[in-house]
């Protein structure tokens, strides 16, 4: 493809994700399943345009204002090619000539908007510190209340793209012999700093393709999603739940840790998502997995097995602003009222869940999050709703599962990209108090 098609390509993605209809990655990944001609070197050029934008719209945007153009695809991509790629006006040009499969040749608005912006830089001092960070107005408050002074540096960790962080299946390897797998392949992977089980590519690489990948060795999963599952402290022979497995990452991360010994249900409200996870679980050799539909946390399921697992891990729906390096469309499709109820659907999960725990079982509650509101502020109102429940440090269980010094807090385990190179996460453990023994 030509650097023209590359850019109109990228102009038709961002319309269809401007729709709202579905998230930013969905949309990409069905344009070129589409398109199979498209190359993987195109489609790598065709994402960067892309992506650009979606990390940098605020910005993108004030620019425009300021030269009263229309704001849209064509106009963000024009001025990402010129503020975050340093393209030059006459090579934006050249590209957007109106031959087949090339944009339309520029306006004279956008003629001077590319002029102009390429005597400048992506930031401005007059820039509000939502706009200069990226970041949605009504957002922007609620994570200056987490970061403070620190906040120019965590999103600027949260708009560089995610490395790719692979989990090793224990029921088939050890990390070394993981690692040993993929080189064979040619594949350059180091241990990650934090999960002992954890592996990193030195570069993206299509995955599906890899024996090491298609034999079960190994499962993509962050590193701070890697944590959380090992900090559930599933042993083997024990009875576990996955209260939110959506498509059994964390499940797979449970099996291998219960060595395929004991039950482990995995429960979400979704079909789909239980029956891709089937696929997964199959290729891991995961054989200790119940996939539970549930109509919600009152079910009758729930209600039927109350006080009776070991363990009960709920990775909660939230707003996912840890996982923006990944996401970072997902920007521009929460709203504040989106917040205000998954805060009450939080909890409504924590209640329901917090049934299954046994006396002296743990239930352990998790987001890729980063707001208060969302994590630390949950972790105290289960408390108070829940007064058989206690916490248990974090740091403590860490030191128990994983050995050294937790990373991110001594109650919590709070996990950023700046701080930790994960995806943004939250960790909050308690223990259901035990029966008390007969005199």
């Amino acid at each position: 493809m030509t650097p023209g098609a590359q850019i109109a390509a990228a102009i038709d993605i961002l319309a269809e994700i401007d729709t709202g209809e579905r998230p930013a990655d969905e949309v990409a990944a069905d344009y070129f399943r589409r398109r199979r001609y498209i190359g993987a070197k195109d489609r790598g050029q065709i994402a960067g345009h892309v992506y650009s934008v979606l990390r940098h719209r605020p910005a993108l945007d004030w620019w425009s204002v300021k030269h009263a153009v229309d704001i849209g695809p064509r106009t963000r991509v024009l001025a990402a090619l010129v503020l975050t790629q340093r393209w030059r006006p006459e090579a934006v040009a050249a590209c957007c000539d109106g031959d087949r499969f090339r944009p339309a040749p520029l306006s004279e608005a956008e003629k001077r908007l590319v002029r102009d912006l390429a005597r400048h830089t992506l930031r401005h001092p007059e820039m509000s510190r939502a706009v200069a960070n990226d970041l949605p107005e009504w957002l922007a408050p609620y994570l200056e209340r987490v970061f403070g002074k620190e906040l120019e540096r965590e999103m600027a960790a949260l708009n560089t793209p995610a490395s790719i962080d692979l989990r090793v299946n224990l029921l088939k390897a050890d990390r070394e012999a993981a690692r040993c797998a993929l080189a064979a392949e040619g594949i350059k992977a180091e241990p990650t700093p934090w999960s002992p089980v954890g592996l990193r590519l030195a570069e993206r690489v299509p995955l599906g393709g890899l024996a090491a990948f298609k034999d079960g060795l190994v499962e993509v999963q962050d590193e701070g999603s890697q944590i959380a599952a090992l900090l559930s402290d599933a042993r083997p022979g024990m009875r576990v739940v996955d209260f939110c497995a959506g498509a059994g990452g964390k499940t797979l991360a449970l099996a291998a840790q219960m060595a395929n010994r004991g039950k482990l249900v995995a429960c979400d409200v979704s079909v789909r998502r239980l029956a891709d996870a089937a696929r997964r679980l199959r290729r891991a050799g995961v054989g200790n997995v119940e996939r539970r539909t549930l109509t919600g946390e009152r079910d009758k399921w729930v209600k039927r097995h109350t006080g009776g697992f070991d363990r009960v891990l709920v990775d909660a729906p939230c707003l996912g602003t840890g996982t923006w390096r990944r996401n970072p469309g997902d920007k521009w499709c929460v709203t504040e009222g989106d917040l205000a109820n998954l805060v009450v659907r939080q909890q409504d999960i924590l209640g329901g869940a917090a049934r299954l725990v046994r006396p002296g079982g743990r239930l352990v509650y998790a987001t890729c999050s980063l707001l208060h509101e969302e994590n630390e502020a949950q972790a105290e109102a289960l408390l108070s709703a829940e007064p058989g429940f206690s916490f248990v440090p974090v740091a403590q269980v860490w030191r128990e599962t994983i050995g050294g010094a937790a990373p991110g807090g001594e109650r919590y385990l709070r996990l950023t990209p700046a701080r930790h190179g994960t995806d943004g996460f939250f960790v909050a453990i308690f223990e259901r108090e035990p029966c008390p023994t007969a005199s």
